[in-house]
């Protein structure tokens, strides 16, 4: 789900390390809405990210 269907861009993962430099696993998750965009001339929901919606690659449905 987490996924923007305009850049791509999805969850990355890396490892979270403490003060104490112990290591594990954690993920970074986008910031991904669903909202209604126009599509191929027609409104339809769509996941989208944050900053696709700010810089105006996706054009929104009233």
């Amino acid at each position: 789900m987490a996924k923007c269907e305009y850049c791509g861009k999805s969850v990355s993962f890396g490892i979270k390390v403490s003060h104490s430099h112990r290591r594990s696993n954690r993920t970074w998750n986008p910031n991904v809405k669903r909202v209604k965009a126009i599509v191929d001339g027609s409104p339809r929901r769509v996941y989208a990210c944050t900053r696709c919606l700010r810089s105006g690659r996706v054009t929104r449905a009233v």
